[in-house]
């Protein structure tokens, strides 16, 4: 069996008893009546684990009038979409629009007419209810955006995180390299003054620096013997075929992304490629990048070679700072080596 809906609760706030019989006579049969005889008495229900569904609210009161009541009720977000209903012997117009420019639903004057009282209630309380529905249906449409909001990002995430992957596969790197590089970029990125946002998107960008490595022709990527200079000028070119491989974006992630495979190994002193950037010419995710990515590359395992010891690849790091590396940047990696060393903890190589 169905349990009755539970009726509507009305406050009705007067300090004089006959004009709350009469009212309550009027509105008991289809609403559930609540009373305060002052101000004190009305906040403390409209404040309350059930507040009303609507206030009928007399203006002259001891202490405070139903003015001050009803201001400090359209201030709270907790009570402000309550509807209140004046009902007073003030008949004046400048005292009806006052009570309207504080936020009353209603104005009604003494001395009130019961059909007219019951009319207002039911008008204002399908009034309150239709809007309660509407921002219920607002909620739940927003939840709903933002769960597909969020599906889609980490869906788009995800193929970056894979595309990346499909470039360190053609150097036999494991995909730990992206996610490890992608987290010294993120520490770095809040070390200079990124926001949690930014450094987010730099930590998923920075997996596509080398994905330009898809159009490296095995037989230079891939061999085992010293590169000569001509096949070293091949491998130079992932930087350009990365950036393509990206494309143009005016903005987001994608567009630091391409920043940051077009320029990871231009180095500060000018000597790096593809453009021979020196400097803050630089973009700062493509001096940041580098640090992470030379770093993870030095201290990780290699078909050729083994990882080299954490305070090697650290000093390795410092001799190069105004060289291929910012030494600001440096000096920030270098102070950072706690959290350096959790890192390579969490996603160490098995």
């Amino acid at each position: 069996m169905n349990a009755p809906i539970p009726r509507a609760e009305i406050l009705i706030v007067d300090d004089a008893p006959e004009i709350i019989d009469i009212l309550r006579r009027v509105l008991s049969p289809e609403y559930a009546i609540r009373v305060a005889g002052n101000a004190r008495l009305a906040l403390r229900a409209a404040f309350s684990a059930s507040p009303p569904s609507l206030i009928l609210l007399d203006v002259t009161m001891p202490e405070m009038d139903g003015y001050e009541v009803c201001r400090t009720l359209k201030a709270d977000e907790a009570t402000r979409a309550i509807p209140v209903i004046f009902i007073t012997a003030r008949a004046s117009t400048d005292d009806e629009a006052y009570g309207f420019s504080i936020g009353a639903a209603d104005y009604l004057v003494k001395p009130i007419s019961p059909p007219v009282v019951l009319a207002r209630v039911r008008t204002h309380l399908a009034l309150y209810a239709h809007q309660r529905d509407l921002e219920q249906r607002v909620a739940e449409r927003t939840a709903d955006l933002l769960a597909r909001t969020r599906e889609l990002e980490e869906t788009r995430l995800e193929v970056i995180r894979r595309l990346g992957r499909a470039g360190e596969f053609r150097d036999n790197e494991t995909g730990l390299h992206l996610i490890r590089l992608g987290h010294y970029a993120r520490l770095l990125g809040l070390a200079v003054g990124f926001s949690d946002a930014e450094a987010d998107q730099l930590m998923h960008a920075s997996v596509l620096h080398d994905i330009g490595k898809i159009g490296i022709p095995d037989r230079i990527l891939l061999k085992p013997d010293r590169l000569t200079s001509e096949e070293f000028d091949v491998i130079k070119t992932h930087c350009q075929i990365g950036a393509e491989i990206i494309g143009e974006h005016a903005e987001g992630l994608l567009a630091v992304a391409r920043t940051i495979a077009l320029t990871h190994h231009e180095k500060w002193n000018g000597s790096g490629y593809p453009a021979g950037l020196i400097g803050e010419d630089i973009p700062l995710v493509g001096r940041i990048t580098a640090i992470a990515d030379t770093f993870d590359a030095l201290t990780s395992r290699r078909p050729y070679k083994a990882p080299w010891p954490l305070n090697d690849a650290l000093s390795w790091i410092g001799e190069r700072a105004g060289l291929c590396f910012q030494p600001q940047l440096v000096e920030r990696f270098l102070a950072m080596r706690p959290e350096i060393e959790a890192i390579r903890h969490s996603f160490e190589d098995r």
